[in-house]
């Protein structure tokens, strides 16, 4: 007596296609399967009753003498991850091949060189095949996984109260084995002859205490580099070797600033709903300095040897968010004033804590202005972010002795600023100029005002 044939298709839908009860098919007289869309591995039961695994494929339909019954199947495609995105890494699979998700829950997790994306189920359903797995590299627009949509899928159940564990009692413990009987010791060597002692040095000191053996921890971890990693690296490598970076320093009093802040804060949040920061101040600032000197804001197109000079003003600010810090831009800034800076910096910053910016907020930029003050540094050299030509440096605000314009020494509130630039661009002029008017903006922040 031979084996019926299984039929099997991952999905619960294929049986009720099929009008099984069981894990058997029937005998479908004049039934045609349709073009296959995968393969799958699934237990059959031979005449004496055994189990026989068996390779089987996944059918997307079923033709039958009274019509053709499709299974809706959809296969699911690498997204669009950006303009200039064309590929990701495979870095997480939170789900695996039969299980059943809900819409909108995420099946596969991609890396590419700027941001994590979540490829989500378009509606609920079973999960068929997954076509890649961890560390593969997936074009867009490539098949990427196949969904059972006919699939009935349960709620969610909302989450229980764990039970109380009850201590389980100790098992007793197993005799162990009397040892087995040692082998009898070798015969002793010869005695060696004496030799006479060496001659014993007097100490010339006080005794000297061992010192305790070493008994820290000397292990390694290794972790792989995520593709967001490797491209920042290689980027900040690329800078290196293509740009001739000079970096130029400034000392700005922030004292004034930080008077005027204090004094319209309050009133400042209630009219605007923002709090009023030192970011605002410096976007304005380099905003400014950026149209009076339009090299700063220009950069060099390699391919046709020529200087693009942009009239508008893209500004990049650092903004943290729980896998790091991102660089969103903020467009067209000589348009805004203080309360739209702190307004599109707000939103961003909300956008990076919910991990919900797209790579569309972080391309672009005609300048950064980088703040590592906010982790304490007191001076430092920034790199350039090609194919950008300058980058302003922001440091922490620390009191110190400085003569005033009476020549009295007094403490007042300095920061130091920092402005790397391309050299094969950007004279020495042009660069000591455009940082010396951001220092002067910030220490009289009148100037902005009257746009001095």
């Amino acid at each position: 007596m031979q084996s019926r044939p299984l039929i099997s298709v991952v999905a619960r839908r294929s049986r009720a296609l099929l009008g099984q009860a069981g894990s058997r098919s029937r005998n479908l007289s004049g039934s045609t399967i349709s073009k296959p869309v995968g393969s799958l591995w699934v237990s059959n039961t031979g005449h004496d009753n055994s189990v026989v695994p068996t390779k089987i494929p996944i059918i997307r339909g079923i033709s039958t003498a009274t019509g053709v019954c499709w299974m809706p199947i959809k296969t699911i495609e690498v997204p669009t991850m950006g303009d200039s995105i064309t590929e990701g890494t495979v870095v997480d699979l939170p789900v695996a091949p039969g299980d059943t998700v809900q819409a909108d829950d995420v099946v596969v997790v991609l890396e590419t060189d700027k941001v994590s994306v979540d490829v989500r189920a378009p509606e609920a359903g079973a999960l068929v095949e997954i076509l890649a797995e961890v560390d593969d590299v997936v074009e867009v627009g490539a098949s990427l996984f196949r969904l059972d949509t006919d699939v009935e899928v349960a709620a969610k159940p909302a989450a229980a109260a764990a039970p109380e564990s009850t201590p389980e009692p100790a098992a007793p413990a197993k005799e162990e084995p009397a040892a087995a009987a040692a082998p009898p010791p070798p015969p002793p060597p010869a005695a060696a002859p004496p030799t006479p002692p060496p001659p014993q040095l007097k100490p010339s000191g006080p005794p000297i205490a061992d010192a305790p053996a070493f008994t820290g921890s000397r292990t390694e971890r290794r972790t792989k580099m995520s593709r967001m990693r490797q491209r920042v690296a290689a980027r900040l490598k690329e800078a290196q070797n293509t740009a001739a970076m000079l970096t130029t320093f400034q000392e700005c009093d922030m004292g004034n600033f930080m008077e005027l802040r204090n004094r319209h804060k309050d009133e400042f949040e209630k009219k605007h709903g923002v709090k009023l920061g030192f970011m605002s101040v410096f976007v304005t600032a380099a905003t400014a300095a950026l149209q009076e000197l339009p090299a700063v804001n220009a950069y060099i197109d390699d391919a046709a040897k020529e200087v693009v000079y942009r009239e508008f003003v893209d500004i990049s600010v650092a903004v943290a968010s729980p896998t790091g810090l991102v660089v969103p831009v903020l467009r067209n800034t000589e348009t805004m004033n203080f309360a739209d800076v702190e307004r599109n910096i707000a939103m961003y910053a909300q956008k990076a804590r919910e991990g919900t910016l797209a790579l569309d907020d972080m391309a672009g930029g005609t300048f950064t202005i980088s703040n590592g003050g906010v982790f304490g540094s007191l001076m430092g050299t920034p790199i350039i972010n090609p194919p950008q030509s300058a980058i302003l440096g922001m440091h922490a605000t620390k009191m110190r002795a400085v003569v005033n314009e009476k020549g009295e020494v007094v403490a007042r509130p300095m920061m130091y600023l920092a402005l790397t630039y391309d050299h094969r661009l950007i004279d020495g002029r042009e660069g000591v100029t455009f940082l010396k008017s951001i220092a002067d903006k910030i220490s009289d922040p009148s100037r902005l005002i009257l746009d001095l």
